[in-house]
């Protein structure tokens, strides 16, 4: 697994959109048993934070030392400096394991093996996480050719995964179907550039180039962000599987 986001902790932390509890009771809800459950890749801990207020004991892991300083905290939460594809918990230990825009990332064949260890035999699997977002039009066009053309060769290669909208990662469990959900915010213009910033690959051009490849559009942008109603929708990307019988 990488670590693209130490860096930018707190930017993560600060401007990445949070996950509904529409869609967390939505996912609560294809859980049999709500005991235990593991959030791996926590981040700042959104889903964690959440998933805290319908189970008893959550864990959390991430690799990013200044990732976990910046998490939530709760009383029923537990934070763990882990890889996600070689965890220190027991066999059989968790009724739900959750992933939020972090799979991608991982060694798939490992991690699923990781998984299959560490679920009850009634355990679930979730794996979720946003596609990219849209704007107004004129926004649009802009933010789409900072992604494609300003940033294209910047993106890591796993970030196929993302623009596929999870439908072609690996997914060897029992999978159920699912509903389809967005999530719309209202943005301020230097929150909206919060997010651009926290992406991994404006943190490769920042660090090849010396520059932020943000400016090259930025008064365009403002004015474009301005002129219209500043809200941001949000595809929300959803893989549920059981463990296979």
């Amino acid at each position: 697994m990488k670590d693209n986001f130490s860096i930018q902790a707190k930017k993560y932390s600060k401007y990445r959109p949070d996950y509904s509890y529409r869609i967390i009771d939505y996912i609560v809800s294809k859980v049999l048993v709500k005991h235990s459950v593991l959030d791996v890749a926590t981040g700042n801990g959104q889903v964690a934070n959440k998933l805290a207020d319908y189970f008893e004991d959550v864990f959390a892991t991430d690799i990013s030392t200044e990732q976990l300083k910046n998490a939530i905290k709760k009383e029923n939460i537990v934070y763990k400096q882990e890889r996600a594809e070689n965890t220190s918990f027991n066999d059989n230990q968790f009724d739900l394991i959750t992933v939020a825009q972090a799979i991608h990332w991982f060694d798939f064949e490992i991690f699923y093996k990781e998984v299959t260890r560490l679920l009850k035999p009634t355990g679930t699997l979730v794996v979720m996480g946003y596609g990219q977002f849209s704007t107004n039009l004129d926004s649009d066009k802009l933010i789409n050719h900072l992604h494609k053309n300003i940033l294209g060769s910047y993106w890591d290669e796993e970030r196929k995964y993302v623009d596929e909208n999870y439908e072609t990662i690996p997914f060897p469990f029992e999978e159920i179907k699912t509903d389809e959900f967005v999530d719309e915010f209202t943005w301020s213009f230097d929150h909206l550039l919060g997010y651009i910033d926290s992406w991994s690959a404006t943190q490769h051009y920042i660090k090849k180039n010396g520059s932020n490849p943000v400016n090259l559009i930025k008064e365009e942008l403002k004015e474009s962000w301005n002129n219209n109603d500043k809200k941001v929708t949000f595809p929300l990307l959803l893989r549920i599987g059981k463990m296979k019988k």
